[in-house]
């Protein structure tokens, strides 16, 4: 077995939510295993600037994307630097970090479409003095790809099963569904919003970053007049491939389709909460409507009711967290990025085209050499 085989992993993201930098130490030989994890919280003046920049509400000259860029990819390496003391394990035995960094647009349509995720690798690398494998996303792009999802093949690879169809659903700020097939095959895309829309109206509303266990949503009224107006957008009837982001789904777009600050603001939380809930179930009926379970995983498993909610609706499929199959559902993004490194660095394909329509198998991510000390 080649060291890149038996070494450790780090896999590092922050979601569209951004609500901190998920940061995961994994082996993927002689099989997936995940050593320790946690949540690196950003400073709030710093996620203040990331939602501002993603969703549009503030551009940047060049200088202060310069300094955000920078900042980020500061709080990336010290997120590697707080998991490896917590796991009493030296940057000597990292083989490499996956960074996917913090997506600030993601525009696939028109003549020059781009993704672009930022957090400087070079800083990473030379804070942590460990090789750094980022820009995974953009080689896809090139390719005539979306550039997401990138998880559909990593669930294949830890998640999937011969014996049946089976859902992979991640509920992040964006939902993103997988459908493994028994023979192989995948399909994967974004669905539409999860948490974000619920996180945004939450802390905007009640102050709080998120509404735990959906209660706030539970004790709403779905306004079935604006849930409709917001199912007409055309992104929920796109085919896939398709992907999009906090720059299409976010509190501007909610307010154009609906005088939201005249209702109750409950009533807004069900809404969106059952907005993701008839999204999800609608991708899912139409492209996974023989899988037996729907495998869960992302911050949205702790929302209680819309765990409740969706497997309300989308029964006799069962739905549950990847906590029963053994694989921590808040971490299994982090794990896949750790992933993606393992596999650029063992020259391996990253991208699946039927997923993201990419024109074929590429190599994902740039490789940021650490400093030899």
């Amino acid at each position: 077995m080649s060291d890149t085989e038996a070494a450790l992993y780090v896999g590092l993201i922050s979601g569209t939510s951004a609500d901190g930098i998920d940061a995961a130490l994994c082996r993927f030989q002689p099989h997936t295993e995940l050593i320790h994890a946690r949540t690196h919280l950003w400073p709030d003046a710093l996620r203040e600037d990331i939602l501002d920049v993603s969703q549009g509400n503030r551009l940047l000259d060049l200088d202060a994307y310069g300094r955000l860029d920078v900042a980020i990819g500061q709080c990336f390496a010290e997120a590697v630097q707080r998991l490896l003391q917590e796991a009493d394990v030296l940057p000597a035995a990292v083989r490499a970090i996956g960074s996917h960094g913090q997506t600030v647009r993601h525009r696939i349509g028109g003549k020059q479409p781009f993704t672009l995720q930022i957090g400087d690798p070079s800083v990473i690398a030379e804070r942590t003095s460990i090789d750094t494998v980022a820009d995974f996303r953009r080689a896809d792009v090139a390719a005539g790809g979306q550039g997401a999802p990138l998880m559909p093949a990593f669930h294949a690879a830890v998640l999937g099963t011969d014996a049946y169809v089976r859902g992979v659903l991640n509920l992040g700020g964006i939902a993103n569904l997988s459908v493994l097939h028994p023979d192989g095959r995948v399909i994967g895309f974004d669905t539409g919003p999860a948490n974000g829309l619920m996180d945004a109206w939450c802390a905007q509303t009640y102050h709080q970053p998120f509404d735990r266990d959906g209660a706030i949503a539970a004790g709403g009224t779905v306004d079935e007049a604006l849930l409709e107006a917001l199912l007409n957008d055309p992104y929920f009837a796109l085919p896939a491939p398709k992907s999009t982001g906090r720059e299409v789904f976010h509190l501007d777009w909610l307010r154009a389709h609906g005088d939201i600050d005249a209702m109750a603001p409950a009533d807004v939380q069900a809404t969106l909460l059952e907005l993701t809930v008839r999204s999800v179930a609608d991708a899912v009926r139409r492209e996974a409507a023989q899988a037996d379970d729907l495998i869960v995983c992302g911050g949205g498993v702790h929302n209680r009711a819309l765990m409740d909610a969706l497997a309300k609706r989308l029964a006799p499929c069962r739905v549950v967290s990847s906590e029963t199959l053994g694989v921590a559902p808040d971490h299994v993004e982090s794990m896949g990025f750790a992933w993606l490194a393992y596999r650029r660095l063992r020259g391996e394909p990253g991208n699946l085209p039927s997923v993201t329509g990419a024109a074929g198998l590429r190599l994902l991510g740039a490789i940021h050499a650490a400093p030899r000390r």
